[in-house]
């Protein structure tokens, strides 16, 4: 089950699942507002991983890989918390109790402040702006799912923008996982973007280490949008992790690990 990240929608995992599909029943799902699913009133934590819950129902699966990046990473671990018997493992992609928030402030202003393109091209030009590191080509693709034609023709969100994210409620749930992981039995993992500037290697370091079987790495060449800058060593790290090759650490020394690393230390 694969869950995106804020502003996002489910095909934010196309290049991962292309990797993986072979191997694995892919699920990749639209949250509460985004993509393709409908508008809602209550759009708290424990909502979306009901949600998840419906979807497993519907498609029924008993038990399921957790990944989510970003908000996606927070329902995830939401949903293994609540239902730990239908949690085969846990990643969370460059999420963590304790991110550095005012990391995403460019990123929050450029969502904020969209008033619509004309064009993709013109709506990619403005992306690129604030975020210059950003593979055109891809935020092309992400620019093009993303967005839907407004009753003026000009390009706006598909996502709901009725009303301001309660940024703070999130950072609170996520803050609240610290009293909460350390009862988690499903493997965990957490995938950490090399050159994410949201979450630190120490502060990966510290909240890996409350979890009984924790791991985490670095993904090089990537920042945030670890399954978009680079969707092939996230999906061989996924492909090594489900099938129980990745180390767990040491609590008391949780150490320092990139993609490159955790393959040469396999069990």
């Amino acid at each position: 089950m694969l869950l995106h990240g804020g502003a996002l929608s489910a095909r934010t995992w196309d290049y991962v699942a292309l990797a993986l599909r072979a191997d694995f029943r892919l699920v990749a799902l639209d949250l509460r507002g985004h993509g393709a699913s409908d508008w809602a009133n209550d759009y708290s934590i424990e909502s979306h991983a009901s949600d998840v819950v419906a979807v497993l129902d519907g498609l029924e699966i008993e038990r399921a890989h957790l990944v989510g990046m970003s908000l996606g990473g927070i329902v995830a671990c939401e949903f293994a918390l609540r239902h730990p018997e239908r949690t085969a493992s846990l990643t969370m992609v460059d999420v963590i109790s304790r991110p550095i928030f005012a990391a995403t402030a460019r990123m929050r202003s450029f969502i904020t402040d969209f008033r619509g393109a004309s064009t993709i091209d013109e709506a990619v030009k403005m992306g690129l702006a604030a975020s210059p590191k950003s593979d055109p080509q891809r935020l092309n693709y992400r620019m093009n799912v993303l967005l839907k034609r407004g009753d003026d023709g000009r390009l706006v969100w598909k996502g709901d923008r009725r009303r301001p994210t309660d940024f703070a409620a999130i950072l609170r749930h996520l803050a609240g996982f610290e009293a909460r992981v350390h009862e988690m039995a499903a493997p965990f993992l957490l995938a950490r973007g090399g050159d994410s500037l949201i979450v630190t290697e120490e502060a990966a370091r510290d909240f890996t280490a409350l979890f009984p079987d924790g791991r985490w790495l670095n993904i090089p060449g990537a920042g945030h949008n670890v399954q978009e800058d680079n969707p092939r060593e996230l999906a061989n790290v996924l492909r090594d992790f489900w099938g129980g090759r990745l180390r767990a650490m040491p609590l008391d020394d949780v150490e320092r690990l990139t993609a490159q690393d955790a393959k040469q230390e396999l069990i």
